[in-house]
């Protein structure tokens, strides 16, 4: 598996109204093509600021990160991005949502609009091309938001969270969504590259290849933990003995408690 994405020694100080910030700090990652990476953390860690470093929309002050082999320093078309807000806009339809990245890359609607049709169809709403984001529930527009991000087929998919508003029924619907899309949607075997930022460690673990755990800000890698839960992962995995001792571990290593699965914590989310 060759790397498509190599974070070397990156770090990022950003100045605030208070002073410099210093966000990230001497973090080193590569990420397989194809693989399904988790980043988890406490909040504040500079997950989602190493999301955006990747995708070229915040530079990194030290180090480097390439994509591809290219040094990223600028926004790149090899990204497809999902938030956690689906952030579709009201007065376009579902289908011209989708095609909103197409339309601000300069490139021919038509020739995308049957693409965008099939990707809707992939996740169950083919027949709501035509309505208006406020006829579809919140899992719904989150489905719409996916196909936005891969009407133009990126390599890369960075997810940000994108599932953190949804109740947990829906959340674990869109899992498992997620995890047929991504062996699907490239067509053959060929696999889209994940890098997923969640709070939900159970949902890090059932998703990933590997978690790669960040420290408090500065955020810096703590450590990064192979998931060996065979694929492919169903519903049923969520009952896998092996799933909620991976999961409470990197809890405990993340709150620094020993407290047993059952007592009462603050800290990441369980």
């Amino acid at each position: 598996m060759r790397n498509l994405i190599e974070v070397d020694h990156a770090g990022m100080i950003y100045q605030a109204d208070s002073g410099p910030v210093e966000a990230l700090r001497d973090i080193s990652l590569t990420v397989g093509e194809g693989e399904f990476v988790a980043l988890v953390g406490p909040s504040g860690c500079g997950k989602s600021t190493l999301m955006r470093a990747i995708a070229g929309l915040r530079p990194v002050t030290s180090g480097s990160i390439r994509v591809d082999g290219a040094v990223v320093d600028k926004p790149i078309p090899k990204v497809g991005m999902v938030f956690q807000a689906a952030l579709l806009l009201k007065w376009r339809t579902v289908l011209d949502n989708v095609l909103l990245p197409v339309e601000l890359s300069g490139g021919n609607t038509a020739q995308y609009r049957d693409r965008a049709r099939e990707l809707l169809k992939m996740v169950g709403l083919g027949d709501f091309a035509d309505k208006r984001p406020r006829e579809l529930s919140g899992g719904m527009q989150q489905r719409a938001a996916l196909c936005r991000a891969l009407i133009m087929d990126p390599p890369i998919l960075l997810m940000d969270e994108p599932f953190g508003a949804l109740d947990a029924m829906t959340r674990d619907e869109m899992n498992i969504e997620l995890l047929r899309i991504w062996g699907e949607a490239g067509g053959g075997n060929q696999r889209k590259t994940i890098v997923f930022v969640t709070h939900s460690i159970p949902e890090a673990v059932f998703l990933a290849d590997r978690v790669v755990v960040m420290s408090p800000r500065p955020g810096r890698v703590a450590n990064i933990r192979e998931v060996h839960i065979p694929r492919p992962r169903t519903a049923e995995t969520r009952a896998d003995p092996e799933l909620g001792r991976m999961a409470f571990e990197i809890y405990t290593e993340l709150s620094g408690s020993t407290a047993k699965p059952g007592e009462t914590r603050s800290g990441p989310h369980w």
